[in-house]
């Protein structure tokens, strides 16, 4: 069933991606940023399109709205810190980086909260779901409601997984057609180890 999107429209800004200059280990994933018009957004990573699993699903600390905002200038630095300091399972110094449960966000260079590893919910698969035949593209899933609250709201593309250390990693949005405004959108995973 073809979903039923409108398109988000972006200024196109006057800059490119640029790739890292530095030699890592890099793969690509598909990327879904999505979440209710007014509620959390959700970061979910997956090996394809088609994964009935997510690797990971973390909620952000900010609503979609005002993450769409932050979009509009065409460039968006997230930033997710975890330190083993901080209680939780998976905060040990052997557990993989994206199994830390909570992270400090920073949103183009400010403090904004926590985002948290989530299991996914019914709803959650059901919104990937409906979205398995999109590859990359930015829209809306229209709810049933004549107000618009449960509109979802998501961004979907390619994104290049450069493996920095087993302390870093990070996530670039790769928009080779420029079909998504030449938006530039990075997401970075740092763990600081306690001394």
């Amino acid at each position: 069933m073809p979903l039923p999107v409108e398109p988000v429209l972006t200024k196109k800004p006057s800059f490119n991606y640029h790739r890292p200059s530095y030699t890592s280990n890099t793969t690509n994933i598909t990327g879904t940023i999505f979440g209710y018009r007014k509620g959390k957004v959700n970061f979910c990573i997956q090996t394809n399109p088609n994964s009935s699993t997510p690797l990971l699903l973390l909620e952000l600390a900010v609503s979609t709205s005002t993450l769409a905002r932050e979009m509009r200038g065409g460039l968006l630095r997230i930033a997710l810190e975890s330190s083993n300091n901080e209680g939780g399972s998976g905060n040990n110094e052997n557990s993989s980086l994206l199994s830390m449960p909570v992270w400090t966000m920073y949103c183009n260079g400010k403090k904004v909260g926590f985002a948290v590893k989530k299991k996914p919910t019914k709803s959650d698969l059901q919104v990937l779901n409906q979205m398995e035949s999109v590859v990359v593209g930015a829209g809306t899933i229209h709810g049933k409601e004549i107000n618009r609250d449960d509109d979802i709201m998501y961004l979907r593309g390619k994104f290049e997984r450069v493996h920095g250390s087993s302390d870093s990693e990070s996530f670039h949005l790769i928009d080779p057609e420029g079909s998504m405004g030449q938006q530039q959108l990075s997401i970075f995973f740092l763990r600081s180890r306690s001394s």
